[in-house]
């Protein structure tokens, strides 16, 4: 590991708005501020939006200059990253952004049901090989049931045509509400003012790959908690670049 990096996770220890629980931290542990979030952290009865996978945090930190009367909570693995958003918050005396740095896959630990009233997901590895490891699979989304408000909110924005098709067809088999959807998000017309100035919000990546010319898709829905949840039976073209500039692993050109 570098220097920079421990210096880093140094000042993360030091961080009030920074929760560090890995998933080698958690085994029979109980995060005691589950279901306390507002009251132990916050101080306030204001919604609690979660972006998963929160990287370098921009979207946490630009919602939560957007709207003071909500609370944001980043969550990601990666320290490093979360260190630019976290001390950024903190900088700038943003008391409704907070950080959890743990593995995904056991956010349902760490909110107990219906603390949480939305969830972006912004710009997510697509997991081409592994369904089960896609933020929008039906398996992450029986996760989100256990913490989510029913009928709660989930934002997908990537540049990825694999996992926007893919979570396309997750919520049309299993009839999700639809709220919103555009496979190119800065060229699209008619997008309400309030809904433009939510995405005008660009992460470091995005940046990038706008500049690329890659199309930017987004698309929002509802989660509700009736129903079986079933993956969509089909083949899905493979993207033809990985992010971060990485190129693809595998020989095929299709997944499910």
């Amino acid at each position: 590991m570098s220097k920079g990096k421990l210096q880093k996770f140094a000042e993360m220890e030091t961080f009030s708005n920074v929760f560090q629980f890995p998933y080698s931290a958690m085994e029979g542990v109980t995060f005691e501020m589950r279901g306390r979030w507002r009251e132990d952290y916050f101080h306030n009865q204001n919604p609690i939006v979660l972006e998963l996978g929160c990287g370098k945090g921009e979207y946490t930190v630009g919602l939560a200059k957007l709207y003071p009367e909500v609370n944001f909570i980043g969550v990601d693995i990666k320290g490093a990253r979360m260190h630019t958003g976290a001390k950024q918050a903190l900088d700038e005396g943003l008391s409704n952004a907070a950080f959890l740095r743990t593995n995904i896959e056991i956010i349902d630990r760490f909110f107990a049901p219906g603390e949480v009233q939305e969830i972006w997901l912004t710009f997510s590895d697509p997991q081409m090989k592994n369904p089960r490891k896609r933020l929008s699979s039906t398996s992450f989304m029986e996760r989100y049931r256990h913490f989510l408000a029913d009928g709660g909110i989930i934002h997908l924005k990537t540049d990825s045509n694999f996992l926007f098709t893919y979570t396309t067809y997750m919520v049309e088999r299993n009839r999700l509400p639809l709220l919103f959807r555009t496979e190119d998000l800065y060229h699209t017309d008619g997008i309400d003012p309030e809904t433009r100035k939510i995405l005008s919000i660009q992460t470091y990546y995005e940046a990038q790959w706008i500049d690329r010319g890659l199309n930017i898709r987004y698309m929002k829905f509802r989660l509700p908690h009736s129903g079986t949840l079933e993956e969509p039976d089909v083949e899905i073209p493979l993207d033809e670049y990985r992010s971060y500039k990485r190129t693809k692993r595998s020989g095929l050109s299709t997944s499910k």
